[in-house]
C-alpha cells in the first residue's frame, strides 16, 4: 500500500503515550494500534482532526505517500 502511517514517529517527537493519546481522542487502543502499524482500510476525517489536534501537526506529519511504480495500470499508446 503507497499510504505509509508514520504517526509512531509523531508520538515519540511529541513524547505522547498512545494510551493517553486514545483516551484523548476517543478511540480504543486497539484502533490506535491498528492504525499506527497501518493495517486499516482507511480514516475518518474527524479522527484525523483530532489526531492533529492533539499532536499539534498537519495529516501529512502523520500520513506518507510510497508509491510502488509497478501498482501503477499504465497502458503504451
Amino acid at each position: 500500500m503507497p499510504v505509509v502511517v508514520t504517526l509512531d514517529v509523531m508520538l515519540a517527537r511529541r513524547k505522547i503515550r498512545a494510551r493517553g493519546l486514545a483516551e484523548e481522542i476517543g478511540i480504543s487502543e486497539t484502533q490506535l494500534s491498528l492504525l499506527r502499524n497501518g493495517k486499516v482500510k482507511g480514516v475518518r476525517f474527524d479522527t484525523l482532526s483530532k489526531l492533529c489536534l492533539m499532536l499539534e501537526c498537519r495529516p501529512g506529519d502523520i500520513l506518507d505517500y510510497d508509491p510502488d511504480p509497478s501498482d501503477l495500470d499504465v497502458e503504451d499508446d
